[in-house]
């Protein structure tokens, strides 16, 4: 069975893409998604994928960075789950698939009973798991740096545009306006009881097919508007 596992730290974050790139390779993959930072403890999907995953099974990751929060935390779930004979791959780090390890590991002196052997196979099977677990290490590093860079441009670039003159983000007192806004406006103003109209507001929401909260802030914005209008009247 193939599972992939797809994490985003902010809910604004896109988890679609995680989940094109499993699906490219993996088409047939169970998904699992969720929106976690290191501020939650439980991350509920992953829990529900531990308790399905079975020895043999495999989970698709797009970047080790997505497995766990950092590289101490990622170093314990990979090698938990190579003892548990549970295959991961990593789209984005193929050289840290579990199979790369796996060959490694089953390529070790098998001469059972005798103590030399058994000695030298747990040395070799220690080492190989030191070197997965640097190779783990390196890949989270890299994953950072180049989350680090991906902001340090962002941050130069908007200092750049600022020293030009630009403006960046909304001037100071204005008000972002959203698409749906002005219309939603122009119904509630020609139909609402309150200005006129016939309808009261829960018809009023209804026709303006807008949530409760933002249906009475645009009535409540528009007596403003009105109001201001009659001072310079």
């Amino acid at each position: 069975m193939v599972f992939g596992y797809c994490r985003i730290s902010k809910p604004t974050q896109n988890i679609e893409r995680q989940e094109r790139n499993i699906l490219a390779s993996f088409p047939n993959a169970v998904i699992f998604k969720e929106v976690y930072t290191g501020v939650v403890i439980n991350r509920h999907a992953w829990l529900k994928l531990s308790k399905v995953v079975r020895k043999g099974d495999t989970i698709v990751f797009d970047s080790v960075s997505r497995m766990s929060r950092n590289a101490k935390e990622g170093i314990e779930r990979y090698m938990e789950l190579l003892d548990k004979g549970i295959e991961l791959v990593f789209l984005k780090e193929p050289y840290v698939n579990t199979e790369n390890y796996k060959q490694a590991l089953s390529g070790g002196v098998e001469l059972v009973g005798n103590d030399i052997a058994d000695v030298y196979i747990e040395a070799t099977n220690k080492v190989l798991k030191l070197l997965a677990a640097k190779q783990i290490e390196l890949a989270f590093e890299q994953s950072e740096k180049e989350v680090m860079d991906i902001r340090q441009r962002t941050k130069e670039g908007i200092e750049t545009a600022r020293l030009n003159g630009k403006q960046i983000g909304l001037a100071k007192g204005s008000k972002l306006i959203v698409k749906k806004e002005a219309p939603a406006k122009e119904l509630i103003r020609k139909h609402c009881k309150t200005f006129g109209g016939t309808l009261n507001d829960i018809e009023c929401c209804k026709l303006t097919n807008l949530s409760r909260n933002t249906y009475y802030k645009y009535k409540r914005e528009i007596k403003e508007e009105l109001q201001r209008e009659e001072i310079v009247l």
